[in-house]
């Protein structure tokens, strides 16, 4: 009962400080944070999906160290990717799962299991968010259901903050057409 207030009060902090920024990035960082802190994990990363590339590009982590952070490319269709297609995906030992694109470099940073859920706008899958433990961690429907709603709330939060940034880009460039136009 406590973790399940816990991961309320987590969720009304996160969305109380995510209203309250524009800023994409720092809603990241809130989210990687505010999650590894209310599960008590290892560490908690966010990826966007690079459309071109198809490889999901770190947008932000928690409690993992660079040299993980910096292992490779994840590629989109390969890195527990039925995440991004099907749904959340939980891996209890990474060690002895295919669908770890870097297993060896998981094992030494010290993860043992990982929760993967898609984020989502408008149906589109833009990314997901992972929660990394050290220890072998059976991830309950308590545990799923928080860190989907974190995400869910987290792309639209980062929508709203990419049309805010458009938005006032937009609006620069028509103040500076007038100025031109007045000369």
């Amino acid at each position: 009962m406590k973790k399940q207030i816990l991961n309320y009060e987590t969720l009304l902090k996160i969305t109380g400080a995510i209203s309250a920024t524009r800023d994409p990035e720092e809603v990241v960082l809130l989210t990687v944070q505010s999650v590894k802190t209310a599960l008590g994990v290892k560490g908690c990363a966010l990826f966007l999906v690079n459309r071109k590339s198809h490889e999901l590009e770190l947008a932000g982590a928690y409690g993992l160290s660079d040299n993980y952070l910096n292992k490779g490319p994840l590629s989109a269709m390969q890195s527990i990717s039925a995440s991004l297609r099907e749904g959340p995906v939980a891996i209890y030992d990474v060690t002895d799962d295919p669908r770890i694109q870097y297993p060896e470099e998981a094992k030494r940073e010290g993860i043992f299991s990982i929760l993967s859920v898609p984020i989502q706008i408008h149906g589109s899958i833009i990314g997901c968010l992972r929660v990394y433990t050290s220890e072998p961690w059976e991830f309950v429907l308590d545990d799923l259901n928080f860190v989907q709603a974190v995400a869910e709330i987290t792309g639209m939060a980062i929508e709203m903050a990419r049309l805010n940034r458009g938005l006032k880009n937009s609006i620069e460039v028509l103040k500076a057409m007038r100025v031109k136009e007045k000369v």
